[in-house]
């Protein structure tokens, strides 16, 4: 069985596909080494092991609404996608969404992943409640702010796999709200470096597709509250900070068609047809890509990009594109975004692994002065001696692995390198 990107095969002896949370503990209860698979969209051997593999997307249940508590409870293995269709149909919305829709709510929620916006943290922010099957078999629920339990759960939400396997969670909702999304093209590079908070800050999420090369970044993808009204008294914005609108849909790799994009062109439309980039009802095809991502403090995002235009010559052979975003802060331990509010570049690559992985270090070393933490879920070529300088309570989480799994049942080799050391 091969990842999503088809650039890695894991090593499980043998796989299950239980249908009930109960089938589930008792496979975990019974096996020595397990791990659970989701969308697989992950590029780095996280969810791998040479023991028993859950898939976890069959498990039975649907999303349960519980409007007078501003929730839905979600099964672990739905996707993005799937939920949002569901809350729409209903009235609600989630926050924030990432720029794929097929991911897996609970993949999603363990590595940190996020969408984009100066006052929209990752998609894990909004999780109120965690059940996860414990390496005994045994079923917990951990809550918000529940006591001497906070901390766990803080712990616990974006935990790498690491603690158990998520069955459920509990999510904040809101009211549904449309965006209106447009795509500018050629911003001056010298624009957004002298302006960057007034760029990112200038709609509801904001991202910026760039190879590094030349005066100009290929694209700006704004997505605002179609409530609070037009960049310009007109019906459609002519330019932002000097790049001028797109007259057609546009993809952020410039030779593929926007066919599969969500609606741009300024056209009002509900948020889960317009945060993401792509379109739900279009399933990408594996593709040939690989990923990395780096987030660090907001306010060095100038001097982080400029690091990055200087490799540009390195870069640009091996990118298809690379995009800025911003994240708010939250107090998950492990969340790239941990108490910082983010500038988050991430790194589409060709795929040519050996080539991707030998510029990894340089790209860390340029962006460490700035305290740049990766992407749990994507590649880069930190270990945990570096990793637990970025994080304050990065040993309260070893400690809180080693008790509850102190048999190393969910352990990998991944875990062991940037977690333990090992």
């Amino acid at each position: 069985m091969k990842n999503w990107a088809g650039n890695l095969d894991y090593a499980a002896s043998s796989v299950h596909s239980p249908s009930t949370v109960e089938e589930l503990a008792e496979i975990v209860a019974s096996s020595d080494e397990v791990k659970a698979l989701g969308s697989r969209h992950c590029f780095n051997r996280i969810a791998d092991t040479q023991g028993t593999h859950i898939v976890v997307s069959g498990l039975d249940g649907k999303p349960e609404l519980d409007v007078d508590r501003g929730i839905v409870r979600v099964p672990g293995g739905n996707s993005y996608g799937e939920l949002a269709v569901y809350l729409q149909s209903n009235g609600y919305a989630l926050h924030n969404m990432a720029s794929l829709p097929h991911i897996s709510v609970a993949g999603a929620v363990q590595t940190g992943t996020h969408g984009s916006g100066v006052g929209n943290p990752a998609l894990s922010s909004a999780v109120k409640a965690i059940e996860l099957v414990r390496a005994s078999g045994e079923i917990e629920r951990l809550e918000a702010g529940d006591g001497a339990g906070g901390d766990e759960f803080l712990g616990s939400v974006v935990g790498l796999g690491a603690l158990g396997i998520v069955t459920s969670l509990d999510l904040a909702v809101q009211p549904t709200f449309d965006i209106r999304q447009q795509v500018f093209e050629g911003l001056p590079w010298d624009t957004l470096l002298e302006n960057f908070d007034a760029a990112a800050s200038s709609a509801y999420s904001v991202s910026f597709f760039t190879d590094y090369y030349g005066d100009t970044i290929g694209q700006v993808w704004r997505k605002a509250l179609a409530s609070e009204g037009r960049y310009l008294p007109k019906p459609v914005a002519e330019e932002f900070f000097g790049a001028p609108a797109a007259t057609r849909p546009r993809h952020p790799l410039p030779e593929m068609s926007g066919e599969n994009c969500t609606e741009q062109l300024d056209v009002p439309g509900p948020w889960l047809d317009r945060l993401p980039h792509f379109r739900h009802e279009f399933t990408p095809s594996n593709g040939d890509e690989l990923q990395s991502e780096y987030l660090l403090p907001r306010e060095h995002a100038a001097a982080a990009l400029a690091e990055m235009r200087s490799m540009a010559d390195k870069l640009v052979p091996l990118l298809y594109v690379s995009e800025i975003r911003t994240v708010a802060a939250d107090d998950f331990w492990l969340s790239p975004s941990y108490r910082q509010d983010s500038v988050a570049i991430h790194l589409t690559w060709k795929p040519r692994q050996p080539e991707v992985e030998a510029v990894l270090p340089e790209i860390e070393e340029r962006l460490a002065p700035f305290g740049a933490r990766p992407h749990w879920g994507k590649l880069f070529d930190a270990d945990a001696g570096s990793l637990e300088q970025l994080y304050p309570s990065f040993a309260d989480f070893r400690s809180l692995v080693e008790k509850h799994d102190p048999q190393g049942k969910f352990r990998n080799a991944y875990l062991e390198r940037v977690i333990f050391g090992g």
